[in-house]
């Protein structure tokens, strides 16, 4: 069984699968006849995880499909909200009657190197020492969980989505918020762990 944990609440339903070399996945029954050309030249490993996300919504949602808005998918019939994640061996798939965001990231010490490009300085006051790595994955998950709820062409994961101070060894409510000069909208978050990955929630 490739459901590897069940992040669910009362709110929604969020499943979180890992690739077992045993599973099906069968292209010709998974993919939907609207997406046949957008995945002809896919990397196998990329064609995998799209895979594994359809066979998530077969299991769940039968009935349903997913199909795309330019790159953002949407369930049809248009009975839920969604969102997709996927970093290989691991794709989820969250879905809700609100609007939810989800992003798998691994923890990978080459985030060093780019912080500057999502996070202002004085946004990373409460980040403990010897712990930078986790802390900017966290936030740079929590901010592409967030764009995929409330995105824009003309805004920046630096400038346009923050994420407030929160702590590691807790890091359930965690506030979060997009703005720019006439919006300003907060968001609850959670983040889960498992194995060398971060997993952030944003509903």
């Amino acid at each position: 069984m490739p459901l590897y944990r069940d992040y669910s609440d009362e709110k929604a339903t969020i499943l979180l699968w890992k690739y077992d070399e045993k599973e099906e996945l069968n292209q010709d029954t998974l993919v939907e006849e609207e997406n046949g050309d957008k995945i002809k030249d896919y990397h196998p490993t990329k064609l995998k995880e799209l895979l594994l996300i359809r066979k998530i919504l077969k299991t769940v949602l039968p009935g349903h499909k997913i199909l795309y808005d330019g790159r953002t998918p949407y369930l049809e019939p248009k009975d839920f909200e969604i969102s997709i994640t996927h970093s290989f061996p691991f794709a989820a798939l969250a879905f809700s009657k609100n609007k939810i965001g989800i992003d798998i990231e691994p923890f990978n010490s080459k985030i060093l190197k780019v912080q500057n490009k999502f996070l202002y300085p004085d946004q990373a006051e409460f980040i403990e020492k010897g712990k930078e790595v986790a802390y900017l994955t966290v936030i740079w998950s929590l901010k592409e969980s967030l764009y995929k709820i409330h995105h824009s062409n003309y805004w920046s994961l630096k400038k346009h989505y923050e994420v407030k101070p929160f702590d590691l060894d807790f890091p359930f409510n965690i506030m979060c918020r997009v703005h720019d000069e006439r919006v300003s909208d907060l968001f609850k978050a959670r983040v889960e762990f498992f194995d060398n990955y971060c997993f952030t929630i944003v509903d």
